[in-house]
């Protein structure tokens, strides 16, 4: 007796008719005609020169069904935000990222006045500078066109990061103790309940 492979059921097994309607049903809603083999046998279906063509069809069709994508809606990958460049494709890297590299610059030199602590506050001047760097980089991410590296994420949800967190710490930088430069009271409480 000749038993199947694993996972393979034959033609005449009962268990594999749900299957082959579940085929028939999407093929007839694409508008086109299922021929089973046993309508092919018996001769109800087609003659056996339109039989073979069906069955070149059928495995054509499922060699494109193959081939074909799952999602229909979706046909390529979006471009990345910051695959863009600043400048024109001839001027050399530093030109081409410019507005990364202002932001990145006055960060360094925000870092660089708490670092040396050249003067009194320097702390908080530098801090400012951080934060203002990135304050420029939300201004820069909505007014400039293409930004090049700068864009991480889509434009809205740069400039609200960028914003926040540059409007944050310029805030934390004006409120922090000794001798604060802003003074907002119910900050104050929230910050004396904590601790």
């Amino acid at each position: 007796m000749d038993f199947p492979e694993p996972g393979r059921r034959r033609p005449d097994d009962p268990r594999a008719a749900p299957r082959e309607r579940r085929r028939g049903r999407r093929a007839r809603g694409r508008g086109a005609l299922s021929v089973t083999a046993e309508g092919a046998a018996s001769g109800t279906g087609a003659s056996g020169e339109e039989a073979a063509a069906g069955g070149e069809a059928a495995k054509d069709e499922a060699a494109k069904k193959a081939r074909r994508r799952r999602f229909g809606l979706t046909t390529d990958t979006a471009r990345p935000e910051g695959g863009g460049r600043a400048a024109p494709g001839d001027a050399s890297a530093p030109a081409r990222q410019w507005p990364l590299l202002s932001v990145l610059v006055i960060a360094g030199i925000g870092l660089l006045v708490v670092g040396v602590d050249p003067f009194p506050q320097s702390f908080r001047v530098g801090t400012m500078l951080v934060g203002a760097a990135l304050l420029l980089g939300a201004v820069m991410r909505r007014v400039v066109p293409s930004v090049g590296m700068l864009a991480v994420r889509s434009r809205f949800t740069d400039m609200i990061t960028y914003g926040v967190m540059g409007s944050l710490i310029v805030l934390l930088a004006l409120m922090v103790q000794p001798a604060p430069w802003l003074r907002i009271p119910f900050l104050e409480d929230v910050l004396h309940l904590t601790l």
